[in-house]
C-alpha cells in the first residue's frame, strides 16, 4: 500500500506547522536547470482559458520508479517552454485517470518548481507563478533550487533572508510557511541528506514558528529519501520505528513525530494497529502528535476515501487515539484538496462523539489557508 505524496506538512507546523506535513510516497530524479541564456513562457491569470491540458509524455507504464524520472522530465520541459500554469493544467487533466501521476503528484508539482525557480529572477517572482496543489510541491521546489543555487557554504548566512520578504508581505500565513518548510527540502539537499546537521541550520532560519516549519521540511524530505531510488537515508532504521524521533533533541520532536508515521507503517507493512501501539509507548508529550501523524497517513493511504479514512482510525485503541487520528486526518483533507469540502463530508460520516472534534478541527484550519 502505497501513500499518496502530500505535504502534512503534508503532514507540517504548532498551529499552522503541527498540522501540515504528510504520508509520502515520493521519489525525486537528479535534477537539471534549464538554460539561463533563453526566456521562460509565461501565462497570466487572464490568459487560463486555453491552456493546454493534453499530457503528452510517453513514459512506461507500471511502477512509479520506472516512470517517475520520465514524467518529471516531462512536466519539467512543459513549465520550461509552456509557463508554469500549463504544466498544472496537464498535470491537474493527469492526475484524474493516471495512477502514478495521482501517487506523485507532489513530487511532479516539486519539478514544475524546481524548474520555476530557475526561470523567474528571484522568490517572489517564482511563488506568484505558484498553484498549491497537491501539498503545495511547487513552493517546496522553488525552496529546494534556491537554497541549492546559494550553496552549503553560505546557507547560514543566507537563510534568514531567503523568506523575509514574504514573511513582510503575509506572515505566518501559508504562503509564508511553504516558504520557510521548503528550505528544509533545500537544506537536506546541500547537506547530501544530514538530518542533524540540516537542523541546526534550520535553527537560524528565523524564530521559534519559522524554525519549527524549516524542521519539518527536513524530517519529510527524510521520509522522501527511504522511498527515493537516487536518495538514501541512514537516518531511518526498519528495526526502530520511531528513529530518528528518538535520537533528536527536545526542538526538534514535535516536527518528527508528526511525520514519524510514514516510516513506521512502511517498516511495519501499514499495519495501523502496530503503529497505534508504537505511538502510545512514546514519550507521553509526543503521543497525541503520533497518533494525529497517523491521521494523516490514514487520508494519505486511501487517497483521502471518506470511509476507509474513518474505518483506519477508528483502529485506535482509545477515544484518544481514534479522535486525534481524526484531527490529523481532517487535517490531510483540508491541505490535500485546499478546500474544506471534502473534509465536511469526513466529519460527517462519524459517530456524534467525534463530530464537534472534527468539525471544530476544519473550521480551525480552513482558516488558515
Amino acid at each position: 500500500m502505497a501513500a499518496r505524496p502530500k505535504h502534512f506538512l503534508r503532514y507540517g507546523a504548532a498551529a499552522l506547522c503541527v498540522a501540515i506535513l504528510g504520508a509520502i510516497s515520493v521519489h525525486r530524479m537528479p535534477y537539471t536547470p534549464v538554460s539561463a541564456t533563453t526566456n521562460p513562457a509565461t501565462t497570466t491569470a487572464d490568459q487560463t482559458q486555453g491552456l493546454d491540458t493534453t499530457f503528452h509524455y510517453n513514459c512506461p507504464a507500471g511502477s512509479a520508479p520506472e516512470s517517475l524520472p520520465c514524467l518529471q522530465q516531462h512536466y519539467q520541459t512543459v513549465t520550461y517552454k509552456q509557463g508554469v500554469q500549463t504544466a498544472f493544467a496537464q498535470l491537474k487533466a493527469a492526475y484524474v485517470n493516471d495512477a502514478i501521476v495521482k501517487s506523485d503528484c507532489h513530487q511532479l508539482s516539486h519539478a514544475i518548481g524546481r524548474t520555476a525557480a530557475d526561470m523567474y529572477k528571484n522568490v517572489d517572482d517564482a511563488y506568484a507563478q505558484g498553484d498549491n496543489f497537491c501539498w503545495s510541491g511547487y513552493y517546496h521546489g522553488v525552496m529546494e533550487s534556491i537554497v541549492s543555487k546559494i550553496g552549503a557554504h553560505n546557507l547560514t548566512t543566507q537563510l534568514p533572508n531567503i523568506c523575509a520578504h514574504i514573511k513582510a508581505q503575509k506572515p505566518y500565513s501559508f504562503y509564508h510557511y511553504n516558504c520557510v518548510h521548503g528550505l528544509g527540502h533545500g537544506i537536506m539537499d546541500v547537506t547530501g541528506s544530514d538530518l542533524f546537521a540540516s537542523l541546526k541550520l534550520c535553527d537560524t532560519v528565523g524564530n521559534s514558528w519559522e524554525n519549527q516549519s524549516c524542521y519539518g521540511g527536513v524530517f519529510m524530505e527524510n521520509e522522501m529519501d527511504e522511498v527515493n531510488a537516487n536518495h538514501s537515508t541512514k537516518y531511518l532504521k526498519a528495526d526502530q520505528p520511531m528513529y530518528p524521533c528518538t535520537a533528536v533533541a527536545d526542538q526538534y520532536k514535535q516536527q518528527c513525530y508528526l511525520m514519524q508515521t510514514s516510516h513506521a507503517l512502511r517498516a511495519i507493512n501499514y499495519n495501523f494497529s502496530t503503529v497505534f501501539y508504537e505511538c502510545a509507548g512514546i514519550e507521553s508529550q509526543y503521543v497525541d502528535t503520533c497518533y494525529q501523524s497517523l491521521g494523516r497517513d490514514a487520508s494519505g493511504s486511501t487517497n483521502s476515501d471518506v470511509a476507509r479514512t474513518k474505518a483506519t482510525c477508528m483502529l485506535g485503541a482509545t477515544t484518544d487515539a481514534q479522535s486525534n487520528c481524526i484531527v490529523g486526518a481532517v487535517k490531510d483533507f483540508v491541505s490535500y484538496y485546499h478546500s474544506d469540502a471534502q473534509a465536511t463530508q469526513l466529519c460527517l460520516a462519524l459517530d456524534p462523539a467525534l463530530q464537534a472534534t472534527c468539525q471544530a478541527t476544519k473550521t480551525q484550519y480552513y482558516s488558515t489557508f
